[in-house]
């Protein structure tokens, strides 16, 4: 068994570096690629003005976007949406008020940042930051797998399996936070729930936040349930509070510093782009708001993959629940909080692009395949089977 695992380890690093060269000889172009090179540079080279920025980051986007000076005629989802981005093109006012919007993931922008004092392209920074996430999730994930299952091949197919995930492979070819949020995500779970590092989990929670911050409202609703199960997950209350408190504050500075309000994002984003949401944002109008959660909201979540991962937690755990469960309970309460996250990050921010999504399924799929197949019992110092 040993000399097998050793085998398939070999064959899985193989994998990866197979895999890793394919994302980085296959990055997409995004529109926020922009914003996040001039983030780069307004951090790094802080003597330049804007304008100076602005000509530098859209004179190499050129080399790989030559229809950057057009005006799309993709269907909008906000007025004005396909003229935005070329307008930031020609405008450095307007492409100074983008980068605030963007400044709003600490821990992603300092990741990039890092790749690029290294000595990497401002290009190849940031697409180092999603490859190298991608990288680790998958490795969290297979040894999370063996932990769990004893069973090297079966870890290892799941692992690929996972690995070829759509969602998770559009996140590591865009310039998006979402595959770093993930992983910081995956491994505040693992040091939790496995490692038992209250301390360690609290620090990846914290860069998880400030990597995506809508997670916050995941890791609010996790920790109302924490709180009620301390006593079986033999947690004080005091390190209940403690640990919640620094992811709060997390989210309080990105807010503090960033003081750009929630209906300035939304107006802009899913109503009416706005040229200068800043400094000349438009009246946020409710009419506006509940009209478009109705119109989108069931094709939104009828396009992702919750329906169908929730018919899955039905039929897992059904077949498992037991009214006198603490476990069968938690499990309950637990996927519980994660579709209410879903459903409440909807609503402040209405769209369930899957590559965006990648951390709650992940989530949901590693936990049902521990519940369906673990040949340990990893809450065995916490949650008791059967009481």
């Amino acid at each position: 068994m040993k000399k097998t695992g050793n085998i398939l380890v070999f064959i899985f690093s193989i994998y990866v570096c197979l895999m890793s060269y394919y994302l980085y000889t296959h990055q997409y172009y995004n529109a926020d690629l922009e914003a996040y090179m001039g983030l780069i540079y307004k951090t790094e080279h802080s003597d330049l003005k804007i304008e100076d920025i602005h000509k530098k980051v859209y004179t190499e986007l050129k080399n790989i976007n030559p229809k950057l000076s057009e005006i799309s005629k993709a269907e909008e989802i906000a007025i004005g949406g396909n003229t935005y981005y070329y307008t930031l093109s020609k405008n450095p006012k307007a492409y100074e008020e983008e980068l605030q919007l963007f400044s709003v993931k600490p821990f992603y922008n300092f990741v990039n940042l890092m790749f690029y004092k290294l000595g990497f392209n401002v290009l190849t920074s940031i697409s180092l930051t999603s490859i190298f996430s991608y990288v680790f999730i998958i490795t969290l994930i297979f040894g999370f797998l063996i932990r769990i299952l004893k069973n090297y091949p079966l870890a290892f197919i799941i692992t690929v399996i996972i690995s070829l995930f759509k969602p998770l492979l559009e996140a590591s070819r865009y310039a998006s936070a979402d595959s770093l949020a993930c992983l910081m995500l995956l491994l505040s779970f693992y040091t939790f729930i496995i490692k038992k590092n209250h301390l360690a989990a609290t620090v990846f929670a914290m860069l998880c936040v400030l990597t995506r911050p809508e997670y916050f409202i995941l890791y609010s609703l996790l920790y109302i349930l924490i709180y009620f199960y301390k006593n079986t997950l033999q947690i004080k209350t005091t390190q209940v509070f403690l640990s919640y408190g620094y992811i709060f504050l997390s989210f309080f500075l990105i807010q503090y510093f960033n003081q750009i309000s929630w209906s300035v994002l939304f107006m802009n984003q899913f109503t009416k782009v706005q040229i200068y949401p800043i400094s000349n944002p438009d009246p946020f109008y409710f009419p506006d708001y509940v009209n478009f959660i109705k119109k989108t909201m069931m094709l939104d979540f009828n396009g992702s993959y919750f329906p169908l991962l929730l018919l899955f937690i039905v039929i897992i755990l059904a077949n498992k629940f037991s009214l006198n469960s603490k476990k069968s309970w938690a499990q309950c309460l637990f996927f519980g909080a994660v579709y209410a996250a879903v459903f409440v990050r909807y609503l402040v921010f209405p769209s369930l692009a899957n590559r965006m999504m990648i951390g709650f399924y992940l989530i949901i799929v590693l936990s049902l395949i521990y519940i369906q197949n673990s040949k340990t019992d990893i809450f065995k110092n916490s949650l008791e089977a059967g009481k």
